[in-house]
C-alpha cells in the first residue's frame, strides 16, 4: 500500500523527533512481568536487578499507573524489572505487605540468604533477606529515573 508524502513525513517527524509530540510512542512488546508466584518473584530477584512491583487491584488509578508502568518498564529494560501483581488474584502476597491503599509500589533489591531464623523446620527451606524501598516519587518516567538516580542504582549504560 502507497503512503502519500505527508503520512511518510509524519511517520519521519514522530520517529526522528526529539520532543514529545503527544502521539503514543511504540513501545514494542510490554516489559511488564506478570506475577505467577512467589517462587517466580523469587527467581528473579536472583537475577541482581532492582525489581520494582505495582500492588495492583481494578480502578480507573490503576489504568493510568499501567500506562506510566509500560514506559518505564519499555524506558529502564533490561537493568530494572517491574512486576504488576493483580492482588485479588493472589492475595497472601499481597497482604504481607500490609498496606490497605491500593495501587503501590515498591522496589525490591539485593537479595541475601538470611541468617538462621530459630529452628528451620524443613533443611531444604532457604530464607532470605531483601531490601524494600516504598517508591513515593512522581509516577512517571522522570519520577522513577530520579529514584533511582537518588538511590543509586544503575538504569541504563550511561550512568
Amino acid at each position: 500500500m502507497n503512503e502519500s508524502f505527508l503520512d511518510r513525513m509524519v511517520s519521519q517527524l514522530r520517529s526522528t523527533c526529539k520532543y514529545y509530540t503527544g502521539y503514543p510512542k511504540d513501545l514494542g512488546p510490554s516489559r511488564i512481568i506478570p506475577f505467577t508466584s512467589e517462587r517466580q518473584f523469587v527467581q528473579l530477584l536472583h537475577e541482581g536487578r532492582p525489581v520494582v512491583v505495582a500492588f495492583t487491584i481494578k480502578c480507573t488509578y490503576t489504568q493510568q499507573l499501567d500506562k506510566v508502568l509500560e514506559e518505564a518498564a519499555a524506558t529502564f529494560y533490561p537493568h530494572i524489572k517491574f512486576v504488576r501483581v493483580e492482588c485479588p488474584k493472589y492475595p497472601g502476597f499481597c497482604l504481607t505487605r500490609q498496606k490497605n491503599e491500593y495501587p503501590f509500589l515498591e522496589v525490591f533489591y539485593n537479595p541475601e540468604q538470611a541468617g538462621s531464623q530459630g529452628k528451620s523446620v524443613d533443611p531444604n527451606i532457604t530464607k532470605y533477606s531483601v531490601k524494600v524501598l516504598p517508591f513515593n516519587y512522581d509516577q512517571s518516567v522522570y519520577g522513577f529515573r530520579e529514584y533511582f538516580r537518588k538511590h543509586g542504582f544503575k538504569y541504563s549504560e550511561t550512568n
